[in-house]
């Protein structure tokens, strides 16, 4: 491929706005263009990382036995109804517009596709003998994406690769999950992203269990616990710390009221008590609206959540403990339910009076402090001398004591004790266990070896290709730009000529470009009558692994310059030498990046 004849629209300039190195770098070298907010065109040496991107996915899948199909874009919305996943997507779940009635109203852009595909599986896999299968799919997803930013790592329309499975035991899940496990792990190595699999929640997905694969950077939104040794590793939303050691035997003080005007905060209250965050309880009023049964009328059930002032409530876990889709409670609800001003709401109370929460939980390093303080239910009052199991219960049928915190930089992890690092990350595939949360909602059921109809098991396993191609940027660059991996690079090899219109440097650096591209590799020939310094630049942005540099000079002594994107080390070959050299090392880079 000429230079000349392709369409690389590079910039010497840093966009405005753009501040991941992945969004300056792959607007400045010409892969992409923002159409509107969120959505991107893929230019063509983009779209050519895209589509390698995408052949190594398929080429996993369909080596890890999944059958790949294609499902629509366009969706009915009583599937999303059936699984009740209007209300837990919100505003991510893209509805067109039109009158009530009208198709269009009943109609959603699929932001995922479990209930499409449990559809399928409800029409055709009827019998136990039909199982396992993993069907896939490589398709444009649509979300109604609040803030899209940092480029293509959150935008409105996206390419995934979705696969889900369906089985008649847990023990058949258990296999295609490694199966998925084990091929995400060979999508990533290939695609050389330097990457770590963490424990996570399943999300508005659902599911009993999932894994995420991360690549960390300073540009990620989500955020891992992981230790130095590599022994534990989570999304921040799942992580959790060793349990506490039990409290050391200390006499216990009296509950004693201290004024505290105006001194609703933490960060004010701790000096008036004389006291550290670790030792005040956070009391945190939610509420919930639920129905008995089906048809019933709504109620309000109040939860009380005690965490220590220095942790914060990780709500993915609340939710999990109680089983509820919970909400901080209003203000007025907040005061009917502890007689005061938000602020000042304790423990001590709240669940064994008339009247009172429904739920008490409790975080498990709450449990064991010793003479804390707290709320006392008492404008502009904290009380002090306060302790679990005497002031406020940590037993009975309303009580659980469980972990409900987010963790905290240097906690002991739950593996070896190891202290635990925060990081930021970028996710780029997410595994799950969904067992039978759609296959119960849309009715799809098999029979199983005695004739009883059961609902199918069912695994999701997704990869999002744009953010693979922006991870590799975040973690392949350099200050002049772009260092693509050989598996994933637009091209493999840039053939520059510096003296384009000097004969015999044409002529030899046309050959060289024949001849490797006559090998099986992609070459890109420079043959742009433009300054050697400025073609130097364009060729650092935009990253292609390999380069031979042909001019005057060096041909005055017989020779081309090989160099390596990754080190610039430039080394004299003849040309016909400099082929070979460079088509084995394409070979070698290949190969080492498959068998990773």
């Amino acid at each position: 491929m000429h230079w000349r004849d392709f369409f690389i629209p590079t910039s010497k300039e840093t966009p405005k706005d753009a501040t991941a190195p992945s969004h300056v770098l792959m607007l400045r070298a010409g892969l992409i263009r923002q159409a509107a907010a969120g959505v991107y065109s893929y230019l063509p040496l983009g779209y050519r990382v895209l589509r390698k991107v995408e052949a190594i996915v398929r080429a996993e899948m369909n080596r890890a036995g999944a059958i790949e199909l294609h499902l629509p874009v366009l969706m009915p919305i009583s599937w999303w109804e059936q699984t009740g996943r209007t209300e837990a997507m919100g505003d991510t779940l893209l509805r067109l517009g039109g009158p009530q009635g009208d198709w269009r109203s009943q109609t959603v852009l699929g932001p995922t596709h479990e209930e499409a595909i449990t559809e399928i599986a409800r029409a055709y896999l009827n019998s136990y003998k039909q199982l396992p299968i993993t069907l896939y799919q490589i398709q444009v997803k649509f979300r109604g994406e609040a803030r899209p930013k940092s480029g293509v790592l959150r935008t409105r329309e996206f390419l995934m690769k979705d696969a889900y499975s369906f089985h008649d035991s847990i023990e058949s899940l258990d296999r295609t999950y490694q199966k998925m496990y084990d091929a995400y792990c060979r999508i990533f190595s290939r695609c050389g992203l330097p990457y770590m699999a963490v424990e996570a929640e399943s999300g508005p997905i659902g599911g009993d269990a999932s894994h995420e694969f991360m690549v960390l950077t300073d540009a990620g939104e989500d955020n891992v616990a992981l230790t130095d040794d590599g022994s534990y590793a989570a999304n921040v939303e799942r992580a959790t710390a060793a349990a506490p050691t039990p409290a050391a035997e200390v006499a216990l003080e009296a509950v004693q009221e201290v004024h505290t005007p105006n001194a609703g905060r933490i960060e004010d209250v701790c000096p008036v008590l004389g006291v550290s965050p670790q030792m005040l309880i956070k009391t945190l009023i939610y509420s919930a609206a639920v129905r008995d049964n089906k048809d019933g009328p709504e109620r309000l059930v109040r939860v009380v959540a005690l965490v220590r002032g220095d942790h914060d409530i990780n709500e993915h876990k609340l939710t999990k403990v109680t089983g509820l889709m919970l909400e901080l409670a209003e203000p007025r609800t907040i005061e009917e339910l502890t007689g005061a001003a938000v602020g000042f709401a304790g423990p001590q109370g709240l669940v064994q009076r008339l009247g009172a929460a429904d739920r008490l939980i409790v975080d498990r390093e709450v449990a064991v402090l010793r003479n804390a303080a707290s709320g006392a239910n008492k404008t502009d009052y904290h009380v002090t001398g306060v302790n679990p199991g005497r002031d406020f219960p940590l037993e009975g049928e309303r009580v659980v004591v469980a972990d409900i915190r987010n963790v905290v930089e240097g906690d002991p992890s739950p593996s070896d004790g190891a202290p635990v690092h925060l990081r930021t990350a970028i996710e780029v595939g997410h595994v799950f266990k969904l067992g039978t949360k759609y296959s119960t909602a849309m009715s799809a059921t098999y029979l199983d070896q005695e004739g009883r109809a059961q609902p199918l098991i069912m695994g999701c396993y997704g990869i999002g290709l744009n953010r693979i191609t922006a991870a590799v940027i975040e973690s392949h660059h350099d200050d002049n730009g772009i260092i693509w991996p050989m598996s994933i690079a637009p091209f493999h090899v840039l053939v520059m000529a510096l003296d384009p219109r000097d004969e015999q440097v044409m002529q030899t650096a046309k050959e060289l470009h024949d001849r490797l591209e006559a090998s099986g590799l992609d070459v890109l020939f420079d043959d742009r009558d433009e300054r050697a310094g400025f073609k130097f630049k364009d060729a650092d942005l935009i990253g292609v692994p390999l380069r031979i540099v042909v001019g005057k000079k060096s041909l005055a002594n017989g020779t081309v310059e090989v160099s390596h994107r990754r080190d610039q080390k430039k080394e004299p070959f003849e040309p016909a030498a400099a082929a070979k050299h460079v088509v084995k090392r394409v070979s070698a880079e290949l190969a080492e990046l498959e068998n990773v």
